[in-house]
């Protein structure tokens, strides 16, 4: 579950830039989930939950191009590093 919180004034380009890598992404062999929510309480910080049929899809995912292009691109519009905590459904 990657959060990403934008600097101000990069709120429109980083959630335009989430919207792309959601539309590529969800094209990845094994993807089950790829949506990117806006919190309603912090404006500019966008929350992704993913989700994928194997892990070793996972993997082959964060190494495509779309996705490290992503990546490269969105350090510039971050107030910080985006942080990444996996979560595993309960039951």
């Amino acid at each position: 579950m990657p959060v990403f919180i934008a600097k101000a004034g990069h709120e429109a380009t980083l959630h335009e830039a989430l919207i792309g890598l959601q539309s590529l992404s969800r094209k990845d062999t094994g993807c089950l989930e790829y949506t990117v929510f806006s919190d309603d309480q912090r404006p500019g910080t966008f929350v992704l939950i993913e989700g994928w049929a194997r892990n070793e899809d996972l993997k082959a995912h964060n190494e495509e191009v779309h996705v490290k292009e992503f990546v490269n691109v969105v350090q510039s519009m971050l107030a910080a590093p985006f942080s990444v905590t996996p979560i595993t459904p309960l039951g």
